[in-house]
């Protein structure tokens, strides 16, 4: 969770007064870019979050990153869930870069670090088998001594 101050964008023109953007909207906006990448499962969340979402509030967007801004430069960590059998370095490079292109032109911060926290793989879902009429996989072996 980002600090509650607000950061001040710089304008390179002469402005009619300041900029402010509320840590919330950075987080946003890095969460939907490193969920969007091709390869991300999901994104960490606290248990409040999995809680809210069980009771059928949207995906929180911000939920699995962390800023840090020191001054003018802005370090972000994003804790993800990889799908089984993606390349990781390959996925986590595909994340910074997004990432840093997201932040760059919906603000024009400077990042000084994109770290990537790979949580876990969540390994494909399988279909079960399940015969519905032999719910309890028994064979008829024992039914011909009658």
């Amino acid at each position: 969770m980002a600090e509650d101050t607000n950061i001040i964008l710089e304008s390179k023109e002469p402005a009619l007064g300041k900029i402010e953007v509320a840590p919330q909207v950075l987080e946003i906006i890095v969460g939907i870019a490193a969920s969007q990448t091709e390869g991300v499962a999901r994104m960490r969340g606290s248990l409040a979050n999995s809680v809210t979402e069980l009771f059928g509030r949207k995906e929180q967007h911000g939920k699995g990153v962390k800023l840090v801004f020191d001054g003018d430069e802005l370090a972000v960590d994003v804790y993800v869930y990889l799908d089984y059998g993606v390349a990781v370095p390959k996925v986590a490079l595909a994340i910074q870069d997004s990432v840093k292109q997201q932040l760059l032109f919906m603000t024009d911060l400077d990042l000084r670090a994109v770290n990537v926290h790979v949580e876990g793989v969540i390994p494909e879902k399988t279909a079960q088998q399940v015969d519905p009429d032999n719910l309890f996989n028994q064979t008829d072996e024992g039914d011909s001594d009658q």
